[in-house]
């Protein structure tokens, strides 16, 4: 160890008490000490910087009440991971998966059963400890999360869905990891269940790394509510080998503020990156999404496709950034975002931006702000239908080109439903 330990009596306790390897108590430490230097990462159009975003609580662990969970609809699968704050409640993989030798464990598990696969892939690659402030904060605070390792040659047809909740019944800091790493010729679908119990006001630093091994391809799915007083700090980073694709689907139906910050670096010759994201913002909340794509390998594809609600007094702004990097001959990058207004007194920005370092690529954007078709509107007023009703069946109707995008029938269901919930909630505010 170089890193003296009495300087950090907290860090010191947590480490002995959850038995973490002496590298990663090392890293923690380093982290902190680099994250004074460290500005906070600056994104197009998304004004967050005074906002509680930045963590401040003691590392340490919490317990949360093991009822809580009875708040939260639970689908039982064949394969699953239901985590309440800090502790994991539920964890099932099939005999499938074990005998083809994949790795599904909690955060402290991964930690003590794996430490030298978690050292090789942890921030690494997809993500820096020492990008910015929030990355440095996340590993000097990190307390929970997951560790997913599928070994190469192996295909499994049946997803893994995680169900993470974060306690906010108490003001406690919420900081996870995520660590997905499908190997060569492999095929693995994700689903991600992202929600909150309680109403304290909370700070959420999260972050998701998938690493897609050469031919390998990679589902990763996503619904997120977390609440209305969670401050929401949410990083999913894509690092994408030769002939490699990953299908993003991601859902922010989040009731608080929320940067998003989306990204995938297209490195292998052949690599493959389709980003679609519905959104929806309503009371006060403002959420601001930096989506972006790198195409650094040859002939690679980049597409991002972005669909936004707003209401009542929201803000949404939707960032799309496609960047073909010198080198990159033969790579595509094509990208629309669409915002749809319903209030008067919203906010919406969709802001394309296009990055072309080379000759003999293929790129192009669409971007647009509007409100309700009032001729659609009128039309279903008129066969009998109350006005909010006409406007939530327009609004998925906005949102269908996303959602039939998306590769999953279970997904595409629950983000409906999801969707349906939070337009009926935003509507009341109206």
């Amino acid at each position: 160890m170089t890193v003296d330990l009495k300087k950090y009596p907290t860090i010191a306790a947590y480490a002995e008490k959850t038995a973490e390897p002496a590298w990663f108590t090392e890293l923690r430490t380093k982290s902190l000490e680099k994250a004074v230097s460290l500005a906070l990462p600056s994104f197009e159009k998304i004004r967050y910087q005074r906002w509680p975003i930045q963590l401040k609580q003691p590392l340490g662990e919490k317990n949360s009440q093991k009822n809580l969970i009875e708040k939260i609809d639970v689908e039982q699968t064949d394969n699953m991971v239901v985590q309440l704050g800090q502790e994991t409640l539920e964890l099932k993989i099939s005999d499938e998966m074990r005998e083809k030798g994949v790795i599904v464990c909690d955060w402290q598990t991964a930690l003590q059963e794996h430490s030298d696969l978690v050292q090789k892939y942890f921030m690494q690659k997809a993500v820096k400890t020492d990008e910015d402030l929030l990355t440095a904060q996340h590993v000097a605070y990190l307390t929970s999360g997951l560790f997913i390792y599928v070994p190469k040659n192996v295909v499994l047809k049946k997803a893994l869905t995680s169900y993470f909740v974060q306690d906010a019944t108490v003001e406690n800091d919420y900081v996870h990891h995520v660590i997905l790493v499908v190997g060569e010729n492999s095929e693995f679908s994700y689903l991600e269940n992202l929600k909150t119990v309680g109403e304290q006001a909370t700070t959420a630093n999260i972050i998701v790394e998938v690493i897609a091994q050469e031919n390998s391809h990679i589902k990763f799915a996503s619904v997120d509510r977390l609440g209305a007083k969670t401050t929401a700090y949410l990083n999913r980073r894509g690092y994408l080998e030769k002939n490699a694709k990953i299908d993003w689907s991601m859902g922010m139906m989040n009731d608080g503020n929320i940067v998003g910050d989306f990204d995938s670096d297209l490195v292998g010759d052949g690599s493959h990156s389709e980003v679609k994201i519905v959104a929806i913002s309503t009371g006060r909340q403002i959420q601001g999404i930096d989506t972006r794509v790198t195409n650094i390998g040859k002939h690679t594809i980049g597409h991002i496709l972005q669909h936004g609600v707003i209401l009542s007094r929201s803000s949404l702004v939707f960032n799309g950034i496609g960047h073909i990097i010198k080198g990159a001959k033969g790579s595509d990058a094509q990208q629309e975002s669409r915002v749809l207004m319903l209030s008067n007194k919203a906010k919406g920005d969709a802001n394309p931006i296009l990055l072309i370092d080379d000759n003999d690529v293929t790129a192009g954007h669409a971007a647009s702000i509007g409100r309700v078709n009032q001729e659609q509107l009128y039309y279903l007023m008129s066969r009998g239908l109350p006005k909010k009703i006409a406007e939530r069946l327009v609004i998925i109707g906005f949102l269908g080109p996303v959602l039939a995008a998306i590769p999953s029938k279970l997904i595409r269901e629950q983000l409906k439903t999801t969707i349906e919930r939070k337009l009926i909630d935003g509507q009341k505010d109206e």
